[in-house]
């Protein structure tokens, strides 16, 4: 293939987005032909000088956008010539004029809309996946297969599409360190379906006493829903103070002894990032022993850390048998699948078994779950996560670089070594709150740490994603949109 200078890419501006400006220039002016194979990862590595990533980034978005194609081990290839027109039809839709910038390259700093495919986000939403990331037209694919098979057609089982359990609990043996059997795991379609799932499977245990009218410890700021779900079950929220080192093991044991039920987010605490220290998750699982009680992890987004590895599961830990592990493929894929499931010790299987054919949701589309189990055995799941991961590291240091000018006015960006989203500290005595409502009826997805924090310990931050955030540029325009709302200041 044509070959890209190393001068031509390592000029001002973001690395990836000029290999990925200047390779679709070349497919767009003819220099790289439909079907021609391109430059492997190494080797375009090798050619400009630079990581293995940063090519990856910049190919996943041109075969996301549909000018190259992947074909596994046969390499990667310029798209065919109508599929290359569609992409190039669908930039010129999108892109506006590039406009100079400063210390940005030009073609850096093009703003290109994300397509969303109708249903666009809120700007810095949080929670959300990258929507533009994702591999649309391999799921295609895999949907069209499926529905040629009447299997996927059918009624589903409560307890969940049994290739679609096997493949996932192989995932989670290597990724995760979780060994368990596909009958303990149950496919559910939300994580709060998964925490009524648990209560009601804890009421049927035989000689349990069941949990109404029962204490449950949760993270203290902590996810909402947690506490609402477990009201409308008649289960009474505790909430335990979050530190540096996670929920605060020593505080929750003298101040709610009755307990029988702990929910944590110890390999990425929701909302403030720490990770749940050695020492507690080892206090936390001897805690379980002894009171006979039960630990609900919510492993909601660990497939995303961007120092070191994942932390190890602390069901990986549980060698009593008292860890009941949520997932979710909404967050790795996309939230429309409503897909996530829960694994349970073995002493519970039964109980959930009862309580998953009795559930208000009858059951998960097992179509849907067909071909998410072809994603995962094919290795497209795996890869995908890892495309993700190098993507959101890149999207994250856009949206940090873009803040950091704001330091001086008191907006303190406060990174963590994972997840979806970062906190940004707010100027002393100003309330998050009222900041994160001009922040929502100015079209940004953001939230108010406060919000998610019960009593008088107040934690003022705003939580903020960056993995919708394509291009440094795009970062840059929408920070100085959102610093205009929260300040009423033009900087």
């Amino acid at each position: 293939m044509s070959k890209i200078s190393k001068d031509q890419s390592t000029t001002s501006g973001n690395l990836h987005a000029q290999i990925y400006s200047r390779l679709r220039n070349m497919i767009e002016q003819g220099q790289l032909k439909a079907g021609q194979r391109v430059s492997s990862l190494r080797t375009m590595a090798v050619e400009l000088g630079v990581a293995r990533g940063t090519v990856q980034v910049a190919y996943d978005r041109l075969i996301g956008e549909g000018y190259l194609v992947a074909r596994g081990p046969a390499g990667t290839f310029v798209a065919a010539a109508q599929l290359a027109q569609q992409a190039r039809q669908h930039h010129a839709l999108h892109a506006t004029d590039p406009r100079p910038a400063s210390g940005v390259d030009v073609l850096a700093a093009r703003e290109v809309k994300i397509d969303f495919g109708g249903a666009v986000p809120a700007a810095l939403q949080l929670g959300l996946p990258a929507l533009d990331a994702f591999p649309r037209k391999l799921w295609q694919r895999l949907m069209a297969r499926q529905i040629a098979h009447s299997h996927a057609l059918t009624n589903p089982s409560p307890m969940g599409y049994a290739p679609l359990r096997s493949a996932l609990i192989s995932y989670l043996g290597a990724s995760r360190g979780i060994e368990a059997t596909p009958a303990q795991l149950f496919i559910i379609p939300s994580y709060r379906a998964g925490l009524a799932l648990t209560i009601n499977a804890l009421a049927l245990n035989a000689g349990e006493a069941g949990l109404s009218g029962s204490q449950a410890w949760i993270e203290n700021p902590g996810y909402p829903p947690t506490a609402r779900v477990l009201q409308q079950l008649g289960v009474q929220p505790c909430c335990i103070p979050v530190d540096d080192q996670g929920l605060d093991v020593a505080y929750a044991q003298q101040h709610y002894q009755e307990a029988k039920l702990a929910i944590v987010t110890p390999s990425h605490q929701s909302p403030t990032g720490v990770a749940l220290s050695l020492s507690r998750r080892r206090s936390l699982l001897e805690w379980a022993a002894q009171q006979r009680g039960w630990i609900v992890e919510d492993d909601y987004d660990s497939e995303y850390r961007y120092r070191g590895h994942p932390l190890p599961a602390l069901k990986s830990l549980d060698d009593a048998e008292r860890v009941i592990y949520c997932g979710t493929l909404s967050k790795v894929m996309f939230p429309g699948l409503r897909l996530a499931y829960v694994v349970v010790p073995p002493s519970l299987v039964e109980a959930f078994t009862i309580a998953a054919n009795h559930a208000v949701y009858g059951g998960c589309p097992e179509l849907q779950q067909a071909a998410v189990t072809e994603f995962i055995v094919d290795g497209y799941f795996s890869r995908h996560i890892k495309r993700m991961r190098a993507l959101y590291a890149s999207r994250r240091e856009f949206l940090v670089e873009a803040l950091t000018p704001y330091e001086a006015h008191g907006f303190k960006v406060r990174l963590h070594d994972g997840g979806m989203h970062l906190l940004l500290d707010i100027p002393a005595g100003q309330d998050d709150r009222l900041m994160a409502q001009a922040a929502q009826a100015a079209g940004f997805g953001i939230q108010a740490l406060s919000v998610w924090t019960k009593g008088d310990a107040r934690h003022h931050a705003l939580m903020v994603g960056f993995t919708n955030v394509d291009s440094l540029a795009e970062a840059e325009r929408q920070v100085v949109r959102l610093m205009q709302v929260l300040t009423g200041n033009t900087f």
